[in-house]
Formats: structure tokens, sequence, C-alpha cells
């Protein structure tokens, strides 16, 4: 992991998002899609780079794709993944309100799909 790659790969408003809901959990893609109100294809694209930098990592689960960040970019960059950590749940309060809620409300991709709205906050 080069660290130029890793600075340019956290560069982006939408990638930080992406990573500040991370660091609550593992998530689905399609979770990351509503909580964001981002398309499938950006939010493909986005974490295809968080990816290729090893700042993240996948699994496969039936028909949906879950993200994390990955334990190994912890372990070697652990005081940028605890100031990461710090600041964008700062910056990022209101995602992560939206998926506070979405998770009290045991919300699925399932409901997502269906278009369910488990996660609006009034």
């Amino acid at each position: 992991m080069n660290v130029i790659d890793i600075f340019k790969a956290l560069g982006d408003e939408t990638r930080g998002r992406i990573i500040n809901l991370l660091i609550m959990g593992e998530l689905c893609v399609c979770e990351i899609e509503a909580v964001l109100g981002i398309t499938q294809s950006n939010a493909s694209r986005h974490l295809n780079k968080l990816r290729s930098t090893g700042i993240i990592t996948y699994e496969k689960k039936a028909q949906w794709v879950y993200y994390k960040i990955d334990s190994k970019f912890i372990r070697q960059h652990k005081l940028l993944y605890d100031y990461l950590a710090e600041i964008l749940k700062k910056q990022y309060r209101r995602d992560t309100e939206r998926l506070q809620k979405f998770k009290e409300n045991n919300g699925t991709c399932e409901d997502i799909k269906q278009n369910i709205n488990l996660f609006d906050i009034e």
C-alpha cells in the first residue's frame, strides 16, 4: 500500500463518507448506496478505488456484496485509521445518524430493494 495512493483515495468526499460508514462496521453495497443517496455505479466506482488501495476489502454473500475496512490497513496505518474514525464521524454526522436509524429499524437490503424507507431522520 503506497501512502500517496491512500491519501489520493481519501481525498474524495464520497470516499470519505464511505470510509466513515465502514468504520462503523461491515455494510452491503446497497446499504451504502441508500444511506449516501448515490447510484450503484457511483458507489461501485468509489468502492473499487478504496479496494485497489487496500483500504477496504469485500466478501460476497449470496447475491449481496459486503464491504469493510481491511484489518491489514488498520494494523499498518493505526494512527491514520484512528484519526479518520474521529474526524469523519464529526464531519459526516448526518450519514452516521442515517445508518444508525436504518440499523435500529433492522433494515435489510431487501427493504431497500423494495423502496422501504427505514433510515430517514425526521
